[in-house]
This record gives C-alpha cells, sequence and structure tokens, in this order.
C-alpha cells in the first residue's frame, strides 16, 4: 500500500549525517512509488521559544510551523532523522514541538480519553526515529532506561495519537568504523522502500 510520507530532517545544521539519513529515506521510498514530503529543520524560521504565556497567550505561529503542521496532517507516516544531543532532542528540534503541538492543533483539551488525558488529534499516523548518537545501545539501555525514546514514544507522540513509534539506533556516530555509515545508510535506503 502506497503512503503519504512526510520525512522531517532534525538536525538543526546544513550539513549532517542526519540530512543523509533523511534524503536517503526520502529517495528510497519516493522511488518505490510512495508520496513524499521532506523538510529540513535548518530550513524552518521559526522562534523555538514557547514564551511564558502557557497555552492561553501562544504566540502566533509562523508560515514554517503552519506548513509543519500541514504536513504532519496530510501524512500517513512521518520519519525524523535526527541526532541525540546531551541524552535529549536538539534545541530547535525540540522548539519545534514544544510551539507546534498544541491544543487544538495536535490535541483536544475539551475531549478526554477514557484514562483523563486530552483526546489526540493525529491518530492514524505511525512514525519512524532514525537516531544517532555517541552512546552505545547497551547503555542507552542498561544505564539509561531507553529515555529519549520512552520520551518521543509515549510523551511526545502517542499523546498526540502517532502511534506506533518505531526507532532505528546508530550508535558511536561520530567516530563509526570504516564501511559503517555505508552499512546505516543502506539500512534506511530499506526502511525507505517499504516505507517502515
Amino acid at each position: 500500500m502506497l503512503k503519504r510520507i512526510f520525512v522531517l530532517n532534525g538536525h538543526p545544521a546544513r550539513a549532517s549525517l542526519s540530512r543523509t539519513l533523511a534524503e536517503q529515506y526520502a529517495g528510497s521510498a519516493k522511488d518505490a512509488g510512495h508520496n513524499i514530503k521532506l523538510t529540513h529543520l535548518d530550513e524552518l524560521a521559526f522562534d523555538s521559544d514557547f514564551g511564558f504565556g502557557g497555552y492561553s497567550q501562544t504566540k502566533p505561529l509562523e508560515p514554517a510551523l503552519k506548513t509543519f503542521l500541514d504536513d504532519l496532517e496530510w501524512a500517513d507516516h512521518i520519519v525524523i532523522a535526527t541526532p541525540m544531543w546531551w541524552g535529549g532532542l536538539p534545541a530547535k528540534l525540540k522548539g519545534l514541538i514544544d510551539r507546534a503541538f498544541l491544543p487544538g492543533k495536535t490535541f483536544d483539551t475539551h475531549n478526554k480519553t477514557a484514562t483523563g488525558f486530552p483526546m489526540p488529534m493525529l491518530e492514524g499516523r505511525t512514525a519512524r526515529l532514525i537516531v544517532t548518537s555517541d552512546t552505545p545501545g547497551w547503555l542507552m539501555s542498561f544505564c539509561y532506561g531507553n529515555a529519549l525514546f520512552r520520551q518521543i514514544r509515549y510523551q511526545i507522540m502517542g499523546f498526540v495519537g502517532i502511534k506506533p513509534t518505531r526507532f532505528t539506533h546508530f550508535n558511536m556516530a561520530s567516530h563509526p568504523k570504516p564501511g559503517q555509515v555505508e552499512g546505516w545508510i543502506r539500512s534506511v535506503s530499506q526502511l525507505g522502500a517499504r516505507a517502515a
């Protein structure tokens, strides 16, 4: 089944491994016949600071944020390629989520789920995060309990109804072994071809 796939390169720098991986996924998915939208975080102009007004006094959305929300609504499957920095998302990517994932846009505070949480508004979509880090996978799991993955899966994507959220983790990214990056690119290409 062909899908509408929104791919976001979540690295704030113009040249990055995340950009390469996002573009590889998008290219392979497009070659397989899927409808693709590709966006690069470094090209989005918006104020990433949510501000002090809370949800009652939100800032007007810049055009880049409106387009981002339109792309989320359009997509069947969302792919984000991002590095892990200091155990979390890069500040600009987190700012994008903070500014765009708003009541009435991605969750409904007027309607509640059976557990009392706001009703998610992006149900019916799936996600894949392609995460690079220097932290080995065993350390992410054993010492940190996969905290970043849990935050993204449950507190961000799951909260707004995007599930399942799957992860591809490439570690030791700053000093890869010879041929390792090429292997990562092949893996991402296969994921894109399958829209997985």
